[in-house]
């Protein structure tokens, strides 16, 4: 029997945040954690694996928000230094801990950890993140695929193919742009399918996509081998269920890898455990309490308050154990579903990317070993998507399941009491948008960039983060904020385009405050 298929797909997103009016938000720290425990490390273990040549490829879809906060001069200048001030804090804290055998360690292991990021973002990269991803593109160790240009959740866009074509064309044209090909993959924002998409993503030239598990086991008719085979649409692209007993693995609070005593805790943080005269400079704008990236304590164990110290070499050793295990439970997966189906099975391990470092910090160097297991064994072989599509000889066809992989399945999380205000503004731009769109051809120059403009701004206030925030409850206010603002600016745009009357400063002011996809096609919207 052939070999099967281990498909692991990172998908890196987060919000357009960016905040030239405050010299430290809160919020554009969100970018800055995720570079320094995330985005660097997973580069850094992929670089590690070219260099040796080491077999094996995983996928990683790069959201236009965030290609376009990579690509910022303004915000590249606020990391750099960001990244200085943590080396700073990370040489108090060798200092302060000097005489402290149990917490020293840790503090130059920061110290170390900051300084290699900074010379990584710096010296290697010259600030310029996406040339890094790129090249990892061409040299085959990663395929890299796109998402909805701002994230935004399809399935309640009740205007459908309009605004799915303005989220899904800006993305594919933003991603060549940026990477200097078109993608073949497209990651539907919150895995949100609902029927239709598929043309609409055939018509961009997106060959596939994943779903959740459901979504293929409720498929019409339901396919005989399950999420262990690609499922082609009506319309042509192929869709990817995610493997369940993957999941369970990372993801299960109570089965889940990360949840293992020897690992990091992640709710530690010097942040919060040190008195605040010694932290304060070192807070965004306003001194809030927050997440610093030093984290002293190990999990332990989560039924008790008490923490023991973390100690990075018996962390890592239980890394490449959980590695060897999961390779072996997939192996074995795969082998039984090859056997019942008569070809190889095709396993699809999809994750937020920020799981792996951010929540999870040895993640990076977990996914590493699991690469080179599955170098080692027999049976499967970690692989991207579209090599696993063009090397199983048969696909069933058939009408996918409205589906999503929030919590329930479908909507809830996005269409909720919290939330559920913001769609009859949202909807209700798109058809403005619309109308306004198929009149560009009798529009002047100013009229054309404001135009443009409202297409930013509605593509920004359809951000699925905002919804999903509120619906948690976390810094609900920044997100209601974010909506209505650009919202708020649509509607001045608007008015302008169809009065004739463009207030170009304010156009200005809005091009400068939100630069994000400057080739934006307002023909998209039509």
């Amino acid at each position: 029997m052939p070999k099967s298929f281990l498909c692991v797909l990172l998908h890196a997103h987060l919000p357009y945040v960016r905040h030239p009016e405050i010299e430290d938000s809160l919020e554009e720290r969100w970018l800055f954690e995720a570079l320094t425990e995330t985005y660097l490390p997973l580069l850094r273990m992929l670089e590690e694996r070219a260099r040796r040549n080491a077999p094996g490829r995983i996928t990683i879809s790069l959201s236009p928000t965030l290609l376009a906060m990579f690509e910022d001069p303004l915000l590249r200048r606020r990391y750099s230094f960001r990244l200085g001030r943590l080396v700073e804090l990370a040489e108090r804290e060798v200092a302060r801990t000097r005489h402290d055998a149990r917490f020293q360690p840790l503090a130059i292991h920061y110290r170390e950890r900051f300084r290699e990021s900074l010379a990584q973002f710096e010296d290697r990269y010259r600030r310029d993140v996406v040339s890094a991803f790129r090249a990892l593109f061409e040299s085959g160790q990663v395929r890299l695929i796109t998402c909805g240009a701002t994230h935004g959740y399809l399935p309640l866009m009740s205007l459908g193919a309009p605004s799915w074509r303005a989220q899904i064309g800006t993305a594919v044209r933003e991603f060549q742009r940026h990477l200097g090909r078109a993608p073949e993959g497209m990651w539907l924002p919150e895995c949100g399918y609902t029927p239709g998409v598929e043309s609409v993503l055939q018509e961009f030239g997106i060959r596939f996509f994943p779903v959740d598990t459901h979504g293929i086991l409720d498929a019409c008719p339901r396919p005989l081998p399950g999420t262990y085979a690609p499922l082609r649409t009506e319309r042509g692209p192929v869709a990817l269920g995610r493997d369940a007993e993957s999941s369970r693995q990372v993801w299960s609070a109570s089965e889940g890898y990360p949840g293992d005593s020897s690992y990091r805790e992640y709710y530690r943080d010097q942040g919060f455990d040190l008195p605040i005269d010694e932290v304060r400079e070192f807070l965004p704008s306003g001194g809030t309490r927050t997440h610093l990236g030093l984290k002293y304590y190990r999990i332990t164990d989560r039924r008790t308050p008490h923490r023991e110290p973390y100690e990075p070499a018996r962390a890592s050793a239980r890394a490449r154990e959980h590695a060897a295990h999961f390779l072996r439970e997939r192996s074995a997966q795969a082998k039984a579903a090859s056997d019942r189906l008569g070809q190889p099975a095709l396993l699809l391990a999809p994750y937020d990317a920020e799981l792996m470092g951010h929540w999870w910090y040895e993640g990076p160097e977990w996914l590493g070993h699991v690469l080179d297991e599955a170098a080692r064994d027999p049976g499967i072989e970690a692989v991207d998507p579209i090599e696993a599509m063009d090397r199983i000889p048969r696909a069933c066809e058939g009408r996918l399941h409205p589906s999503s992989w929030g919590e329930g399945g479908y909507s809830a999380v996005w269409l909720d009491s919290s939330n559920d205000w913001i769609y009859r503004h949202l909807n209700r731009a798109a058809e403005r948008m619309q109308h306004l769109a198929q009149g560009r051809e009798r529009y002047d120059a100013l009229q054309a960039r404001a135009l443009a403009q409202a297409g930013r701004e509605l593509l920004l206030a359809q951000a699925s983060d905002w919804a999903f925030i509120m619906r948690t409850g976390t810094l609900v206010p920044y997100a209601v904020r974010r909506t209505e603002l650009h919202l708020q600016r649509f509607g001045k745009l608007e008015e302008g385009v169809r009065s004739g009357r463009v207030d170009a400063v304010e156009l200005a002011e809005f091009e400068e405050l939100d630069p994000i996809f400057p080739a934006l096609d307002a023909g998209l919207f039509a």
